[in-house]
């Protein structure tokens, strides 16, 4: 199997599992406070954006891009009803981005619910906007969103990208899991995604394209697939990406027949709802990379002299 058609199988199996799965994009409006309402918003946030990134890409099959636009359609009108859980969690939770970034994806593929653009709209305004205390790549990625609103970044993104850890180009052995996935968001919100690869300053670039290669060894021998995934993402981020092709096998073998991707080692059992919240995420990530990485091998393929 050809290297090209290796990342593609991936993503096509994981689009599989994903709409054979679509119940586990459930809510739960009835959750402990404690716990939050709004934690069960990610996952359908993800998917949306995900599928942004496949139908831009231009590269899935008939078959693919049909099960995305109709996972896209039933997390809108069965999941979010329509977007008003969103209204719902905004007033729940009335200064918390998280259904202002779900609703993000969703608006930008067509989907509309006015009143979470007008909840949008009047939060920026807030101080408690910029106050509210998150990570530094998080920070990153509400100014990203925001400029793809249509609204100005607060706090500008340059200001919000020179707090991270990427920022500063540190040791790179000091890099362990939290710092690697915070690396892996700032690269996906500096490249809107994988659209802008130029997005990323060259000496960041540059220290990415030195020491990712050890990056993706050293998680592929630890059998991390979540995190390797997300690692061959921005290695098809970046402007000369890799494509690994030991890694890319390595991340292949570990799907599963139906096209589940473990998070770490095995596949978990269990209670099909726990599986579901274990593997939805490392399954979607598998989605992201084989479109990035397939649409970049097929781009190289095409300037490569006959």
């Amino acid at each position: 199997m050809t290297a090209t058609r290796l990342m593609h199988t991936v993503g096509t199996r994981a689009m599989e599992w994903l709409w054979a799965h679509r119940d586990g994009f459930r809510l739960e409006p009835d959750v402990d406070p404690e716990v939050g309402f709004l934690e069960r918003f990610k996952p359908v946030g993800e998917l949306a954006m995900i599928c942004k990134v496949l139908f831009r890409e231009g590269v899935a099959g008939s078959r693919q891009a049909d099960l995305a636009r109709r996972l896209l359609d039933h997390a809108w009108q069965e999941t979010l009803d329509g977007g008003r859980m969103l209204l719902l969690g905004q007033r729940t939770e009335p200064i918390s981005p998280i259904p202002f970034e779900v609703y993000l994806a969703f608006k930008e593929l067509g989907y509309s619910q006015p009143e979470v653009e007008r909840a949008a709209v009047l939060n920026h305004r807030l101080e408690s906007w910029v106050s509210f205390e998150v990570a530094p790549t998080r920070r990153l990625g509400l100014s990203a969103f925001q400029r793809r609103f249509g609204l100005t970044p607060r706090p500008p993104e340059p200001e919000a990208f020179a707090a991270t850890w990427l920022a500063r180009t540190p040791e790179p052995w000091t890099v362990e899991g939290h710092i690697a996935y915070d690396v892996t968001h700032a690269v996906f919100h500096l490249t809107d995604w994988g659209e802008r690869p130029d997005g990323l300053p060259p000496r960041v670039a540059d220290y990415l394209a030195t020491w990712l290669p050890v990056w993706i060894d050293d998680w592929l021998d630890l059998r991390r697939w979540d995190l390797l995934g997300e690692l061959l993402v921005v290695d098809a981020c970046l402007p000369e990406p890799t494509l690994d092709q030991r890694a890319w096998e390595g991340f292949a073998a570990a799907q599963q027949p139906d096209g589940a991707m473990p998070a770490v080692h095995e596949m978990p059992e269990g209670d099909p709802d726990e599986v579901f919240d274990v593997v939805y995420h490392p399954t979607l990530v598998a989605a992201y990379a084989s479109v990035l990485a397939t649409s970049r091998s097929l781009t190289e393929l095409a300037h490569t002299p006959s």
